[in-house]
């Protein structure tokens, strides 16, 4: 068994609801059946684009979006998560969005985040690789 402590980038949380790609939506269920790490971040860009993208209302948003990660571990992003995302950014040239949430997975002790659009098999502080989980 994989003993990796992994965390998710945000739109692998989007293909769960993704009833367009089933093979995606089967891999992003699976992920996130793992018990991930999910930052605060992640979480805020979720709720944002399935309210710009699907009719459901607001609060239940939120309600789904408590069940959907009840069983994840959430990392808090703080001021020492915004130092590392700064220097991941100068190190890494990643987005800034990306790079908190990169921050969040090193300081939660992950060695995989899976992510559809950073830089896959890219390593990052020698102790977190990103991987494209749809290839």
């Amino acid at each position: 068994m994989n003993m990796n402590r992994i965390a998710l980038d945000t739109n692998i949380l989007l293909y769960c609801h993704d009833k367009s790609d089933m093979r995606k939506q089967g891999i992003a269920r699976t992920l996130l059946d793992l018990c991930p790490v999910i930052s605060t971040q992640v979480i805020s860009e979720y709720i944002n684009v399935l309210k710009r993208k699907t009719a459901i209302p607001k609060d239940e948003l939120i309600d789904l979006c408590a069940q959907n990660l009840d069983d994840c571990i959430v990392h808090c992003v703080n001021t020492s998560t915004l130092k590392m995302a700064k220097r991941v950014v100068q190190r890494y040239d990643l987005q800034v969005f990306d790079s908190i949430i990169v921050a969040s997975a090193v300081e939660a002790n992950c060695q995989i985040i899976y992510s559809e659009d950073m830089h896959h098999g890219l390593e990052i502080e020698g102790c977190l690789k990103i991987l494209n989980p749809f290839l």
